[in-house]
């Protein structure tokens, strides 16, 4: 058992068995829970409103498959979160579930928490209409959380990243009018604005989304098309009657303890000898966004699309982050301290680091049927960490009482060293090491001899 402690911001997370589905009828007044349950607790108590966190207003009289969201003899809010077996999601789940908000958690693959009481996990895919529409039989307000593609070599998988991020997410706001669920709130990207020119304290207002055409991966683009589909849905009819109301959060990259996406490849990268080079300026800024603040700021969404607080989100697109800009590597010095290494002092020019990372896409492309080769960097990587893009949340303050809190990445770092897993051989350390210098050598040679077309015509087909 992996037990991730962080005293500070009250932060329990055990992997341990799920809880079962069928046990949930039975144990679904959150009332029951203590204090100590083996489940991602957020220092919360459970059915209670200390979060300062305002109610839902709405209270549901439907059953979910023989279930109820029962609290104390009452009829509770029900919600639906996609992508609740990820991080955000389930953190976001777990958080409404100890608010006394009955809420399914549908995802393929189960949360690595214990599921709270007041919760129950479904296993399915959001692009199966049949299957979302029977989960949300009662469901008041769906939260869609589920994407695919944010980094790594999923990136490249543009089939798999267009069904999830457009197909699941025109299923999402189907059943929501065939279902009569009232309010929906996306989880969108910060990418969807930006591409290789700098964006400094952008806001909702003056920075639009980006050509379709200009963004360099799947992910951004895709998220981009999802994002416009929430917000054009909003105002649409349901089919019992009144309209759907829905809104757009746009977050940056998310940390917190437990964080299992950025810090572990980051990390990896360090101990393996890629980090000892650096690339763009120390002029450049970016966000980040703890996934506490993240939750908070859903949760206000939802309540904003309310008529108690006259629908002020309705068909609007907010930014959320902590409220500050930061250096990248200056933002993960922590990182490089605990693990016993020193920043990097090497700058490369970011148009070789560029040309690297398309040249290791372009491998992973063409090699793929015969052997899976390592993508230590994509092109959308270098460009989040060498291009500026910062962002207000005056908007977010104004329309959602969203008050970012202040959390330290150092404390995220120490939780992530205590749970991580054992570092991978030097065998396999010294083969990526290998690897990506004969890339950089490569890419040196093309550069002093002749442009290859083979990669011209991928970056080109990578960007339609």
């Amino acid at each position: 058992m992996n037990v991730c402690n962080m005293e500070q911001h009250k932060t329990v997370c055990k992997r341990e068995q799920l809880t079962k589905v069928s046990d949930v009828s039975k144990t679904n007044d959150t009332s029951e829970v203590k204090s100590n349950s083996p489940l991602c607790d957020n220092g919360l108590k459970p059915g209670s409103n200390n979060t300062g966190l305002p109610h839902w207003n709405k209270i549901s009289h439907h059953r979910h498959d023989g279930y109820t969201g029962t609290l104390n003899g009452k009829r509770c809010m029900k919600a639906l979160v996609t992508g609740g077996g990820g991080y955000f999601g389930s953190r976001l789940g777990f958080t409404l579930a100890q608010n006394g908000i009955f809420t399914i958690l549908l995802d393929l693959h189960k949360p690595e928490c214990d599921v709270p009481n007041g919760a129950v996990f479904l296993q399915g895919d959001i692009r199966d209409y049949d299957t979302l529409y029977n989960a949300c039989e009662g469901v008041d307000c769906i939260f869609h959380a589920a994407s695919y593609g944010l980094s790594g070599p999923e990136q490249l998988d543009a089939e798999q990243i267009e069904s999830i991020n457009v197909g699941g997410t025109k299923t999402v706001i189907d059943v929501c009018k065939q279902r009569n669920i009232p309010r929906l709130i996306y989880t969108s990207s910060v990418n969807v604005a930006f591409g290789w020119k700098p964006v400094e304290q952008g806001d909702e207002d003056t920075v639009p989304y980006i050509p379709l055409h200009e963004h360099i991966d799947h992910y951004s683009r895709t998220k981009a098309i999802a994002d416009k589909m929430v917000l054009e849905a909003n105002g649409t009819f349901l089919k019992g009657g009144g309209a759907l109301h829905t809104c757009v959060i746009r977050p940056p990259g998310i940390y917190g303890p437990e964080e299992r996406r950025h810090l572990p490849r980051v990390a990896a990268n360090i101990e393996n000898g890629l980090f000892r080079f650096t690339f763009g300026n120390s002029a450049t800024r970016m966000n980040w966004v703890h996934v506490n603040n993240l939750v908070d700021a859903h949760i206000l969404a939802s309540v904003a699309l309310t008529s108690a607080k006259g629908y002020i989100a309705s068909g609007q697109a907010y930014y959320i982050n902590d409220g500050v800009s930061v250096n990248p590597y200056d933002w993960i010095t922590p990182l490089f301290e605990t693990l016993g290494y020193s920043k990097p002092r090497i700058i490369l020019p970011t148009s070789l680091v560029y040309v690297t990372a398309t040249l290791m896409e372009y491998l992973h492309h063409v090699l793929q049927p015969i052997v899976n080769v390592p993508v230590l960097l994509t092109r959308n990587e270098v460009q989040n960490v060498a291009v500026t893009h910062t962002f207000k949340i005056d908007k977010a303050r104004k329309h959602l009482n969203y008050n970012p809190k202040t959390y330290d990445l150092a404390d995220c770092v120490k939780c992530y060293i205590k749970t991580r897993p054992e570092p991978k051989n030097v065998l396999t350390v010294f083969v990526k090491a290998l690897m990506f210098a004969g890339c950089l050598l490569l890419v040196i040679f093309l550069s002093f001899s002749f442009e290859s077309p083979s990669i011209t015509l991928f970056s080109k087909e990578n960007i339609k």
